[in-house]
């Protein structure tokens, strides 16, 4: 080949600035062209590009694990290693052709830039570093310079915390990206993640959060800096040293102008800095980088890509061919190379026969790329079995291997790490699979592998999408930090959704949103505030509602409920007939709602209390000039509405009969044992006023009355006397009787006294509803004493006072005279 006929062009400039779209326009302009690039997402990305331009049958990609290859295909995207070497176009390029200087795959690059060329155009894109190179290679190259339309400003050191939108952060592996990503979520909702080891469709799907807005940060590795086209304002390094395959070294100043000049497009300015422990860069470095005046390369790397097959010997010396140019360095152990000279030295093991085509196939083997990169020995072995099969009798992988080594990696559960090796594993088969005459029913075995690892890829998005983003988070802070209304609705009457995401629950008045574990403090409370901008119409609307239903309901809990959530709760007020409301509303809530809704409940609890409670509030503004009956007022109010009689016999020995009657329209009734408000006793009424004292004096919050319709109790455990009797029940040791039921008891005493001896019949226990031991034992407890006349077979009982009267359980303190009936005079019988 004539290479002096041929024109050779070269495209050097920093990043962004158009050259690879060049190179596009150009090729597109030939009736035939190849592009090859550092990346096969790369390729791929420009392969979908060129597809929306021109005819697909004419279009085909080609890369180590892919390859769609038209039959009157006229256009080649390629990955570097991937681009067909025979075919003559009219058109070649070859993308970030510094790349030559890279220390794994340099020679590669440098075999493209000595020997490859076009028919009519060949193009190298890349740094202005390159410049010396090739205007060493002795032709006639047609230079053109590319400069940025604007600034690249360092901006110095920021913590994570502080950096701002679209901004890039940068690490140099896989776990450090995962680990910078975790971060980012807790501190600003989440992260897209870009290294150069993805498959092209969780590439595409990562590039996608980003760009739409979901994210405004990129956790990625010096892939980014190879051609990544994204809209990033800032780009901060984590470190300045990599591990290069073969030692942690410190990165290059073109390498870190090349991932820096990602920052801004076209005439947006671009900033760079270091963040986290990573170490400063000089102020010479500083502006050598801002003003792309980078050190010219002086060597690239080489290898001999004339190998000689014709026996194992040849083949090694070959590949140890030293250049014959002062501008090119051999490159040293490569992983192909490594793995050949371990096969053909351990002959013991691997029976390699010595011929020209079976070295040749064992090199293409040894060209299988370590996607995997965990175990060295598991490479070995793929390299090994695939060699075995292809130097078979039948020359081809068998389907029952490739299904084998598959099936394991058809699954889809796992975390990031499971995924990212299995995705791994599926690459290299695809590679297999994709080579020519490698393996049976290739068709099959390439539309499978190809399902396989988009199938896996989107499952990968999805995991790192879960695992490195708090999307709702990051919804909300977007919409705080630009001041956009985000679209809010209110789904099922409780499910918040904001921009289609689900935020958390609006629960009566109150926002109660879903943080992931790990979310910061600070992060919270502005996340909380953009949510409740958009709940604040919705939280107005519900206060309208609450106020014109008036449907609520005042629970055990203290709590005021509507439609079975809580919209305040009562505290301790003036006195417990009056108590305060504290709302349970969100902060969000206007203060005119708040007072609106507050006045509507007190006056809905003090209608509540008025009308469930009438006897019991009236008695409190009952006004009367007779001191006695005052007194009797003041402690029934202040005891809830019940009373013991002998507590306050001497008030009642004053009261004549017109003060009686006053009482008695007051709803008070006097008995032999209490004095009571008897209509404060139904169910409702002593719910509410058991509520209420609870609530008031913050005493036996956690007892509740007994059930209703029972009017004795035998209770086992110890239970506060004072709040049985509020509920209604007197205590004689362990039992419990209803107030109500005891006059009604006494009555009946009363009606069967015979000779102060009263006949037991079964009316009398049947109106308590206990058993006939437990009426005997409480009959002894309020001091009447029982025979059992043998004859009758009856029980009659008579009453009995003790010599030595205890004040808290007797009834009949201060009694002169031993008959009970005497008192009749007094008994107020309604």
């Amino acid at each position: 080949m004539d290479l002096n006929k041929k024109q050779v062009t070269a495209v050097l400039g920093p990043t962004n600035t158009g050259k690879t779209y060049m190179a596009i326009e150009t090729m597109l302009g030939f009736e035939s062209g190849i592009l090859g690039f550092p990346l096969r997402l790369l390729a791929r990305e420009v392969y979908e590009k060129v597809l929306k331009r021109v005819d697909p049958l004419k279009v085909a990609l080609i890369t180590g694990e892919e390859k769609i290859i038209p039959a009157n295909a006229r256009y080649f995207l390629c990955t570097t290693e991937s681009m067909p070497i025979d075919k003559s176009v009219e058109f070649i390029g070859v993308d970030e052709i510094q790349m030559c200087a890279d220390h794994e795959r340099g020679h590669i690059f440098t075999d493209r830039l000595l020997n490859l060329r076009a028919e009519k155009i060949t193009m190298f894109l890349g740094s202005h570093t390159m410049r010396n190179i090739i205007e060493s290679l002795g032709e006639d190259v047609h230079f053109i310079s590319k400069e940025r339309f604007s600034k690249l400003a360092y901006s110095g050191q920021k913590k994570i915390s502080r950096l701002n939108r679209k901004t890039a952060i940068i690490a140099f592996s896989v776990e450090e990206v995962y680990a910078i990503a975790e971060l980012v979520r807790r501190q600003k909702g989440g992260s897209a993640i870009v290294m150069g080891s993805l498959s092209p469709k969780t590439r595409n799907s990562q590039v996608e959060l980003y760009q739409s807005g979901d994210v405004d940060y990129l956790v990625a590795t010096d892939a980014i800096g190879m051609g990544i086209n994204m809209d990033i304002d800032n780009v901060y390094f984590t470190n300045l040293k990599k591990f290069d395959g073969k030692k942690l070294r410190r990165l290059n100043l073109s390498e870190i102008s090349q991932i820096a000049g990602r920052a801004g497009r076209h005439v947006s300015d671009g900033n760079f800095g270091i963040t986290g422990q990573c170490e400063n860069l000089t102020s010479e470095e500083i502006e050598l980088i801002e003003n792309h005046k980078l050190e010219s390369l002086q060597k690239i790397y080489w290898r001999n890509s004339n190998l000689d097959f014709k026996n194992s010997e040849t083949l090694i010396n070959s590949l140890e061919k030293k250049p014959d140019k002062l501008f090119l360095r051999r490159i040293n152990d490569c992983e192909d190379e490594k793995i050949l000279k371990y096969f053909l030295k351990s002959n013991s093991k691997f029976i390699i026969s010595n011929e020209k085509n079976v070295l040749k196939i064992l090199w293409d083997c040894c060209q299988i790329p370590d996607f995997v990169k965990h175990t060295y020995g598991h490479h070995l072995e793929v390299v090994s079995k695939v060699f075995n099969f292809l130097t078979s009798d039948k020359e081809r992988v068998p389907n029952s291997y490739m299904r084998e080594q598959i099936k394991n990696l058809d699954k889809l559960d796992g975390n990031v790490d499971t995924l990212a090796n299995r995705i791994s594993n599926v690459r290299t088969w695809a590679y297999v699979s994709n080579k020519k005459n490698w393996v049976q029913n290739q068709d099959y075995w390439i539309e499978r592998t190809k399902t396989m690892e988009d199938k896996l890829s989107d499952r990968f998005h999805e995991e790192l999408t879960k695992s490195f983003l708090d999307r709702r988070a990051s919804i909300l802070a977007r919409g705080l930090k630009q001041d956009i209304v985000l679209k809010t609705e209110i789904k099922n009457d409780k499910d918040v959704i904001i921009d289609g995401h689900y935020i958390g629950e609006l629960k009566g008045l109150k926002l109660n949103l879903y943080f992931r574990t790990g979310a910061l403090d600070t992060d919270i409370k502005s996340l909380k505030k953009a949510a409740r901008q958009g709940i604040s119409p919705e939280l107005t609307k519900r206060v309208n509602l609450i106020i014109s239903s008036g449907i609520l309901k005042l629970n055990e809990d203290f709590r005021i409920y509507w439609l079975d959530n809580p919209i305040a709760k009562i505290i301790p007020g003036k006195n417990y007939l009056e108590p305060d409301i504290d709302l349970i509303t969100d902060d969000i809530l206007n203060l005119d709602s708040k007072n609106k809704l507050i006045e509507f409940l007190n006056n809905w609890i003090k209608n509540l209390i008025n009308t469930g409670l009438k006897d019991l509030v009236n008695l409190n503004k009952f006004e009367q000039k007779n001191s006695s009956v005052r007194a009797l007022c003041y402690q029934l109010f202040e005891n809830n509405g019940v009373l013991i009689r002998d507590s306050v016999n001497k008030f009642i020995k004053k009261l004549n009969q017109e003060d009686r009657r006053i009482l008695r329209s007051k709803g008070v009734k006097i008995g032999r044992y209490h004095v009571y408000l008897h209509r404060i006793f139904k169910p409702s009424a002593v719910t509410i006023r058991v509520l209420l004292w609870k609530n008031f004096f913050q005493n036996n919050l956690k007892l509740n009355p007994p059930k209703f319709g029972l009017n004795f109790l035998d209770l086992k455990k110890t239970i506060d006397q004072k709040f049985m009797l509020i509920c209604g029940f007197e205590k004689f040791e362990n039992f419990f009787v209803r107030i109500d039921i005891l006059e009604r008891l006494f009555i009946k005493i009363i009606e069967n006294n015979k000779e102060n001896r009263i006949k037991l019949n079964s009316d009398m226990i049947n109106l308590l509803g206990c058993n006939k031991d437990n009426f005997i034992k409480l009959l002894e407890l309020m001091n009447y004493k029982t025979e059992k006349i043998k004859k009758e077979n009856e029980i009659h009982f008579r009453y009995m006072p003790k010599k030595t009267i205890n004040k808290k359980k007797s009834f009949n303190k201060n009694k002169k005279d031993d008959n009970p009936f005497s008192i009749l005079t007094n008994v107020n019988y309604n």
